[in-house]
């Protein structure tokens, strides 16, 4: 846990950083929905964040003096998701595997949990907003 932000701020982030990355690899994958030969991608990082979750904390560098922040340092910042083909599309006669109810499906599904992360963290900053502003009084 870095100074400023908790174990679950820094998930949060880097779901947003994630879904971000499915957004556009689906978004893809609609534009290229009439490309022949075009292969359909899928993007997975549930599994590597989940990883990274477990293990954080661990192996992080020290630091020297206590007012120092440990800002990116753990697993969670190394987390990377994975971009492949899907295996699960079904070929079409020109070749492509876009499915376009799919996509829409997962690109709508995306946008709700990445409007959901966010609201999450707008209101763990706002916490802070407040411990900062009104705490002290």
């Amino acid at each position: 846990m870095s100074g400023i932000t908790d174990k679950t701020t820094d998930a949060l982030g880097a779901s947003l950083d994630f879904r971000l990355l499915r957004h556009n690899v689906t978004a893809a994958n609609i534009a290229n929905a009439e490309t022949p030969n075009y292969k359909a991608k899928k993007v997975d990082f549930e599994e590597a964040l989940s990883r990274a979750l477990d293990h954080e904390g661990l192996g992080k560098m020290a630091t020297s003096d206590p007012e120092h922040l440990l800002m990116g340092q753990g697993p969670i910042a190394k987390a990377r998701a994975e971009v492949y083909e899907n295996p699960d599309a079904n070929l079409a006669n020109d070749g492509n595997t876009v499915d376009m109810e799919r996509e829409l499906s997962n690109l709508a599904e995306n946008s709700i949990l990445y409007k959901a992360a966010l609201q999450l963290i707008n209101k763990k900053l706002a916490s802070l907003k407040y411990a900062v502003s009104e705490g002290g009084r």
